[in-house]
């Protein structure tokens, strides 16, 4: 039985997808305050080498300023990012909302800044990758926070079938236009496996329950039209 999406659903995820150059700036702006929260919030130059940096990244991209300055921009207008301007300094700097945005602790923020900047992970990938920004004890804590991901509204990771082979299933965050593929493949898999027996006989016993209600008020209707005929 395939869940079927509300229309709730697709407007509430047509509005968090953003674009790769948004997606790049935000999980820069989020690692950089990990990193180095001394320089946080970030200058335009700190932020538009942070998106072009060649370690980290994936893809590795080359984006030129005017492009960064339009893409926060856009992230300003959708209240996922700020511009500051602090006492004495000669240029504004920026700073990201997501932890406001999706109420999101560090580690969670940590989680899903790693597969912006990463893609698809599994969660092992994830904790070795994401350490710098929240050290996670075992990757079940990891696992644990990327749950918290998915169980959001709307959803903000999606697990990934199994590929052929491999041991682990690998996460991807649901904020751009593969985060379609995610949810189509999410949905497919959810609509594959078996219903528990007791949710079958549930939902059976609740068919027969509402065929007798039926019946009762066809019953009842039949009386009712009798008395005029």
């Amino acid at each position: 039985m395939e869940e079927q999406r509300q229309p709730d659903d697709v407007q509430a995820a047509a509005e968090q997808r953003l674009d790769p150059f948004e997606i790049r700036v935000l999980a820069v702006l989020a690692e950089k305050e990990a990193l180095t929260p001394d320089n946080y919030p970030l200058s335009m130059n700190t932020l538009v080498a942070g998106c072009n940096q060649l370690s980290s990244r994936d893809p590795v991209m080359s984006m030129q300023e005017d492009t960064v300055q339009q893409t926060v921009q856009r992230l300003i207008d959708k209240k996922l990012a700020n511009e500051v301007r602090q006492a004495g300094a000669r240029v504004p700097k920026y700073e990201h909302r997501l932890r406001i945005k999706w109420a999101l602790p560090q580690d969670k923020l940590a989680i899903l800044a790693t597969l912006m900047l990463r893609g698809p992970q599994t969660a092992g990938e994830v904790r070795a990758r994401s350490g710098r920004m929240h050290e996670f004890a075992n990757v079940a804590e990891v696992e644990a926070g990327l749950q918290f991901l998915i169980d959001k509204y709307p959803p903000l990771v999606a697990r990934l079938a199994r590929a052929p082979g491999s041991k682990e299933a690998r996460y991807l965050h649901l904020l751009g236009e593969a985060g379609e593929v995610g949810r189509q493949e999410t949905a497919a898999a959810f609509s594959a496996q078996p219903l528990p027996a007791d949710r079958v006989a549930g939902l059976e016993a609740e068919v027969a329950e509402l065929r007798q209600q039926l019946e009762q008020l066809r019953d009842q209707f039949a009386q009712f039209r009798r008395q005029f005929e």
